[in-house]
């Protein structure tokens, strides 16, 4: 007989409090007063929880906004659903993949949620895979060919495209660094160019994609200043294309309007594609990131209460939407 196992979301609705007290309060984190985890432990002792030990992993971690938010919304699904994550970093000193999958394997964890990996080409995870279930959070590494979930980048692009046409601007500029189209397989580009071919000929502005080396196998970071596109040719593409608003990422392009003297919206209005929670001042499309994390959750969860293993015949992608903001850096015209 399979008995119902007790879950963090239980113990919270128990105790009156919300299911992340309840895990940092098992975890021992010091945020919360010791009375508090002294409570909450005794309540989740008495209603007999357990944490499960299948859901364990988290392999790779970059702490960028994006992967800070992809753990965060795992880590509410998990204890939602009663499993404990635990986050693994393959770059620890002494860490080789295959002492990785040991390691898992011992101690139980028969469940990985793969995200953050590098990006470089030919680069593919080396685990037994017989032993494991496993979701991949983004495009990378491509090998082995797992279950995926990702943030729909193209239509990502092709709403902003579509609301600042609403707003009534004609001439849309798109400005990305190559390393980034990369990191989510071009779908950036791709989808700027599909929406494009609906934007009369006269009126379309060619992407600028910096720089103008090909960098794609280089791993980098946001705090990286090469991330930052040079003035010089982002002056020469305005000057000669005129366009009315740039799509971008605000990284990439507030400090080139402000080494340029361009206010926004006065000169160029402006939509950021990564758009930070709680930001207000600029319009944008929020990415969802924790929805991301969330149902990389879900779908593992699946495949572990009906015994799928390994790597699966037929890989499937789920795809989160984006959400649109309104903002005063893109008023209507």
């Amino acid at each position: 007989m399979n008995i119902r196992r007790v879950t963090l979301a239980q113990v919270a609705v128990k105790a009156g409090v919300h299911v992340t007290t309840v895990s940092m309060a098992l975890r021992n984190d010091v945020r919360l007063p010791e009375t508090t985890r002294a409570r909450l432990k005794k309540i989740a002792d008495e209603m007999g929880y357990r944490p499960d030990p299948l859901l364990r992993a988290l392999v790779g971690w970059k702490k960028v906004p994006a992967h800070l938010e992809f753990f965060q919304g795992a880590e509410e699904k998990a204890n939602e659903l009663g499993y404990q994550l635990e986050h693994f970093w393959l770059h620890e000193p002494g860490f080789t993949q295959k002492r990785m999958g040991k390691i898992l394997y011992a101690r139980g964890i028969s469940g990985m949620v793969i995200a953050s990996h590098s990006r470089e080409r030919g680069d593919e995870l080396q685990f037994d895979w017989e032993h494991f279930s496993a979701v991949k959070i983004d495009y990378f590494p491509h090998q082995p060919p797992l279950h995926n979930v990702t943030n729909n980048q193209t239509s990502v692009i092709r709403l902003a495209v579509r609301k600042v046409r609403e707003a009534g601007y004609k001439r849309i500029g798109f400005v990305m660094h190559r390393g980034w189209d990369h990191a989510v397989d071009y779908n950036w580009t791709a989808g700027f160019l599909g929406e494009q071919q609906l934007i009369p000929r006269i009126d379309r502005v060619p992407a600028h994609i910096f720089p103008e080396l090909n960098p794609v196998e280089r791993w980098f970071n946001e705090t990286n200043p090469a991330v930052v596109a040079d003035p010089e040719p982002f002056r020469k593409w305005l000057t000669r294309f005129k366009p009315e608003v740039v799509i971008s990422k605000a990284a990439y392009v507030l400090p080139l309007f402000e080494k340029l003297g361009l206010k926004i919206p006065r000169d160029i209005a402006f939509v950021d594609i990564c758009l930070p929670k709680g930001e207000r001042s600029i319009a944008g499309v929020r990415q969802n990131h924790e929805a991301v994390g969330a149902i990389a959750i879900e779908i593992l969860s699946g495949q572990l209460q009906h015994n799928k293993f390994g790597i699966p015949i037929i890989p499937t992608s789920t795809f989160v939407e984006g959400t649109w903001f309104d903002g005063p850096s893109c008023p209507k015209r």
